[in-house]
């Protein structure tokens, strides 16, 4: 692989993350919101503190999906810059 197609890579993975992400991401919110009606995205980062959203049949599953989701863009990403990206200079 040549860099101009790590490239090519990386931003064909990252728009297919970007779709997955905003999908598991609005399908997270709208279980949590089953259980807690007004919880925004933001206090959905810290859902343990909503003991409620234990209960919840499927929530926890499927925010392990989204944390998994987020853990394979990020090991993709570094994959790539590592193996095929030249380093990018400090600051930038």
């Amino acid at each position: 692989m040549t860099e101009e197609s790590g490239r090519e890579m990386l931003d064909l993975a990252s728009k297919l993350f970007e779709q997955m992400l905003t999908q598991q991401r609005a399908k997270v919110l709208r279980l949590a919101r089953e259980v807690v009606p007004n919880i925004t995205p933001e206090e959905l980062r810290n859902p343990h503190d909503f003991p409620k959203l234990k209960e919840h049949p499927t929530f926890e599953f499927e925010d392990g999906l989204l944390s998994g989701l987020i853990s394979a863009q990020m090991a993709l990403y570094a994959e790539i810059k590592g193996r095929l990206l030249p380093p990018e200079p400090p600051g930038q």
